[in-house]
């Protein structure tokens, strides 16, 4: 995995949703990986007006840097990208979950339906296949 040294780390988490979901997807798609956090309950989750989300990340150090306050005893969890597809696409779509992409310390950032997540991603490793 390749660390990144804290003016990196500054300088994307200071970057907006947009540019935060391109470098997640890109991320991704590099270490076939998507990071959550937990604690005992389960897969941490954020509240929008419309929608229950689960927030990712692209690695393991954002998403730690992210379990700060309420979140502190939150470790961060990877999934195989193929264990997203096979699983959790389908499960979150059957517990009307959306996925909040790479959120920001204010907890905003892009949302995205598990469905339209996927196609980003296989989007993401055409490109990088080509």
């Amino acid at each position: 995995m390749s660390s990144h040294d804290n003016k990196d780390i500054e300088q994307i988490l200071q970057s907006d949703d947009e540019q935060r979901a391109r470098y997640f997807f890109k991320e991704a798609v590099a270490t076939k990986q998507i990071w959550i956090l937990k604690d005992e309950h389960g897969c941490v989750m954020l509240n929008t007006d419309e929608e229950d989300c689960v927030p990712v990340w692209p690695n393991e150090q954002f998403a730690q840097a992210w379990a700060t306050d309420e979140w502190q005893d939150c470790q961060a969890e990877s999934i195989s990208l193929n264990k997203w597809f096979s699983r959790w696409t389908h499960g979150l779509a059957e517990d009307e979950l959306a996925l909040v992409v790479f959120p920001s310390q204010a907890e905003q950032g892009l949302v995205f339906y598990s469905d339209e997540l996927e196609v980003e991603l296989k989007k993401q490793q055409n490109k990088s296949r080509g």
